[in-house]
């Protein structure tokens, strides 16, 4: 479909100030980002709190996102535990013409592997707009095999992996046995250079919502084969990697936003915003 994702993708926060999405603070988070030269954007991932958003609002922060983007692709996600809702997502932003929908395995339900191979083929073929896979058994509870990724891999709508397993051997076989054209993405920020040095193509990145435009030139870097300067990146960003999971994502990025002057650290229950402690590490990290 002639969608191909390198370098970094941003998964944008979703700001928020006295319960609503804070219109002005999200145009300002976009700019940034373009402005720093990433990649990609990515709204209404798990970063974003999407389970807690409404229908309306994720339509207009798709709209919002898009208007800004500089014809960057935006990928949006979609994803829940149920192949109905995810279709009725679908069918909610696909008017919109989303460059690519990110979809997550299905949380809570713990699908076996065909499981997981039936509901992704479904849900490619209610749409004609790419599929990025995510894989994220952290919060999920399940966690897709590299067989099962590259029987996907095989399906002509679905063009990418987002890989937050954490599982190094397991992404490896998937870089070595992936179809031309699909792409591999790290999920985790302290394994992009890994991952990169294997032959992954990027990351959509958490810590890039503070950094942007060191973890574009990290994986840009990577992209040329420039590796002293990636590894020299890397070392500079790892201390923010560490601080971006002190509290569940995505309590500590807002609370580093915030302390930018961004947004405000205002999340949405289940989550709260971050404490004191949260606070002091950005404060460290981020000066």
């Amino acid at each position: 479909m002639g969608l191909y994702l390198r370098g970094t993708g941003t998964a944008l926060v979703t700001p928020f100030r006295d319960g609503k999405v804070d219109d002005a603070a999200l145009e300002r988070l976009v700019v940034r980002q373009v402005e720093a030269g990433v990649d990609f954007l990515v709204p209404l991932g798990s970063t974003a709190e999407t389970p807690c958003l409404e229908d309306a609002e994720k339509v207009d922060i798709l709209r919002r996102v898009q208007s800004l983007s500089g014809g960057r692709p935006v990928v949006v996600g979609c994803g829940t535990n149920s192949l109905t809702a995810t279709v009725r997502n679908i069918r909610l932003l696909e008017p919109l013409h989303p460059d690519a929908f990110l979809v997550v395995v299905p949380y809570y339900n713990k699908p076996t592997q065909e499981g997981m191979f039936q509901y992704f083929k479904a849900v490619s073929a209610a749409t004609d707009i790419p599929l990025v896979l995510y894989n994220v058994p952290g919060r999920t509870g399940a966690n897709m095999l590299a067989s099962t990724t590259l029987r996907l891999a095989e399906l002509p709508g679905i063009v990418a992996v987002k890989e937050a397993s954490g599982q190094i051997p397991q992404i490896r076989e998937i870089l070595s046995g992936r179809p031309e054209g699909f792409a591999v993405l790290s999920g985790n920020d302290d394994q992009t250079l890994e991952l990169m040095e294997a032959g992954a193509d990027g990351v959509i990145s958490v810590a890039s919502n503070l950094e942007p435009a060191r973890m574009k030139a990290l994986t840009a870097a990577a992209l040329c084969g420039k590796w002293a300067e990636a590894r020299s990146l890397n070392g500079e960003l790892a201390p923010l990697y560490d601080a971006c999971f002190v509290e569940s994502n995505p309590i500590p990025v807002k609370a580093g936003l915030s302390l930018l002057g961004l947004c405000s650290p205002e999340m949405r229950l289940p989550l709260t915003t971050a404490v004191e402690s949260t606070f002091e590490t950005l404060r460290r990290v981020v000066k």
